[in-house]
């Protein structure tokens, strides 16, 4: 199956729990899922050597960038550049589900 996403669509998180799957691992990409339950959240962090994308797969999810938040509803994809402290989480009472591509992978390509 070309499909990656049957996986992620099977996460079921409770409130407050992150769930997470790897879609895509290659050398030099990785595509993970995160199906965020209400009022989970994945804390800010940053990745110094690679771009990070979130692409807003289900529901509503409040991205964290630096010092700006903003509500992205799917289908929304949002840059987060080399360096930059992104983060994300659900202020709604459904499950949001997002992935996040990785590029290149730390130490690699």
């Amino acid at each position: 199956m070309l499909d990656c996403y049957p996986e992620a669509a099977a996460l079921d998180p409770e409130e407050g729990e992150v769930q997470t799957a790897e879609l895509v691992v290659t050398d030099d990409v990785l595509v993970k899922a995160f199906a965020l339950g209400a009022g989970a959240r994945v804390e800010p962090h940053e990745h110094g050597d690679a771009t990070n994308v979130f692409h807003v797969l289900e529901g509503t999810v409040t991205v964290v960038r630096d010092d700006e938040e903003e509500r992205v509803t799917a289908p929304g994809v949002v840059l987060n550049e080399r360096g930059v402290v992104h983060g994300a989480h659900n202020d709604s009472e459904d499950v949001a589900v997002l992935t996040a591509s990785l590029c290149p992978l730390p130490g690699g390509g």
